[in-house]
């Protein structure tokens, strides 16, 4: 590891110093000094660069995911070439076309302990202002390295959750005392919690399915998490050609599996995720925060992107929001109740969802044959909701549909096929063809009949991420009381 003193020829020609701010470097004098500097370099890909001063210049790693947390995991640790001392107070813009193109700033710095510093391995203690403890590089195959860390750190604080199912809203209507609660756009998309963690981001539904490769334009927000540990909780949403939030324009892109029909999807409806609320932050759970503490250090994360972002919460006057939803043909208003804690995977009447349209989601058991350029393919739906644990027919729906969707949708219903019909009660018409009841979907509709049936549903777009067994009809509940007056 030792470089070329006179020249630090590889760093020099990878450069252009008439075009970078980078130092050029001159020759060391003093070979013994013990310093370190971890650089944030948003450069095409997030990651921390390492650089360990030693005999008179600065080896260097690129951590693509940063420091590991425990000795239980190897982290990747890409050797570079070696950099000059004076890089050790370097932040600046290294301009594009550059060798490293991007911004780089100080993310910590201090002094380090080598207990063995060998061309295949270096074992040394770092004492800086974020990161101090006890690490290993080694190489392990070609020039491929890991970074190790030997003692767990000194305070981890709470673990970050790997696997939380969302917080559910009751319908309902708008709450009396509606100072005590925050109201939000209810936004017409995909609910989803995002974990992000140094150079990684995962999406998770609220089955806990995987999202992250299907929406690759959500992955640079990672640039904006930085070095923290998050866990978010939002609304991936596409919107139409109005601007207003339409979940059939998000409905293609949730079924793709091909790389290049993502890529294909991202182009023509891209999505943007929508985060409401923050669940737990650098080693600290804040699930039993009030909203409003929640929100505020949401807010100071600063995530705010062309793929992402926070929108403001409005504190009372939930009228006036619901009215301005309406006028602008939007869902509806989620109240949130101030000083609620974040229950995962409940639902409770601290968080209401107050709607404009009714919509209900419906498990499809069958469908009714088409007629005209329709023959051979259905012409309605078969729906219904289950209560007592039995399915129970819902309606028909026979509008909403384009002509992708219905290619779709027969597919799956021919692969679901059955002779026996799955409502219990009262059935659909003589002609009906049935299906294992397992597809879910979203409709909207004007009222329910006294028979327990829809009038006038339209098709939304099949639901990916709820378990057909917990579909029920939803009935709006009372809003809470207010609460007390101290």
């Amino acid at each position: 590891m030792t470089p070329d003193r006179e020249e630090l020829q590889e760093y020099r020609q990878k450069r252009s110093f008439d075009k970078t701010p980078e130092p050029r470097g001159g020759r060391a004098r003093d070979r013994s000094g013990n310093r370190f500097v971890v650089q944030e370099h948003h450069a095409r890909r997030l990651h921390w660069d390492l650089r360990l001063e030693h005999d008179g210049a600065l080896a260097s790693w690129a951590l693509p995911r940063g420091f590991p947390e425990s000795p239980d995991e190897n982290r990747l640790a890409v050797h570079t070439e070696d950099h000059p001392l004076e890089y050790l107070t370097f932040e600046g813009d290294i301009p594009a076309g550059e060798y490293g193109a991007g911004s780089m700033t100080i993310w910590d710095q201090g002094t380090y302990e080598a207990e063995k510093f060998r061309d295949d391995k270096v074992v040394f203690r770092l004492d800086g202002d974020r990161v101090s403890g006890h690490f290993a590089l080694f190489r392990t195959k070609g020039d491929d390295w890991m970074i190790h860390r030997m003692d767990p750190p000194a305070d981890s604080g709470d673990p970050m959750p790997s696997s939380l199912t969302p917080m559910a809203a009751t319908l309902s209507t708008l709450p009396p005392d509606q100072e005590n609660w925050a109201f939000e756009i209810k936004w017409d998309g995909v609910r989803v919690v995002a974990y992000g963690e140094p150079g990684r981001l995962r999406l998770f539904g609220r089955n806990l399915r995987e999202f992250t490769r299907q929406y690759p334009e959500i992955r640079p927000m990672m640039n904006d998490i930085g070095a923290r540990r998050v866990v978010l909780d939002g609304e991936l949403v596409a919107f139409d050609d109005s601007g207003k939030p339409s979940f059939q324009r998000l409905q293609p892109r949730i079924h793709l599996t091909s790389d290049a029909d993502i890529r294909r999807q991202q182009r023509v409806s891209p999505v943007v995720y929508v985060i409401f609320d923050l669940l737990y932050l650098d080693g600290r759970s804040l699930l039993r925060l009030p909203y409003e503490e929640r929100r505020r250090e949401l807010s100071g994360l600063g995530l705010n992107g062309p793929n992402w972002q926070v929108p403001d919460y409005q504190r009372g006057d939930g009228d006036v929001l619901l009215d301005a939803t309406s006028r602008q043909g939007l869902e509806g208003v989620v109240a949130k109740r101030l000083a609620s804690r974040y229950q995962p995977g409940k639902r409770t009447r601290d968080w209401l969802k107050i709607k404009n349209v009714l919509s209900q989601e419906v498990v499809i058991g069958g469908w009714v044959p088409g007629q005209g350029r329709l023959s051979g393919r259905f012409g309605a739906l078969l729906v219904g909701y289950h209560d007592d644990g039995a399915l129970r027919f819902a309606g028909k729906v026979g509008t909403g549909f384009d002509d992708a969707t219905r290619g779709l949708l027969q597919d799956h219903l021919d692969a679901l096929r059955t002779d026996e019909s799955p409502f219990t009660g009262r059935q659909p018409q003589k002609d009906a063809v049935f299906v294992q009841p397992e597809l879910v979907c979203r409709v909207e509709f004007a009222n329910w009949t006294e028979t327990g049936t829809m009038r006038h549903p339209s098709f939304e777009g099949l639901i990916e991420d709820k378990p057909a067994r917990d579909v029920v009809r939803e009935k709006p509940a009372p809003p809470p009381p207010p609460e007390p007056e101290e």
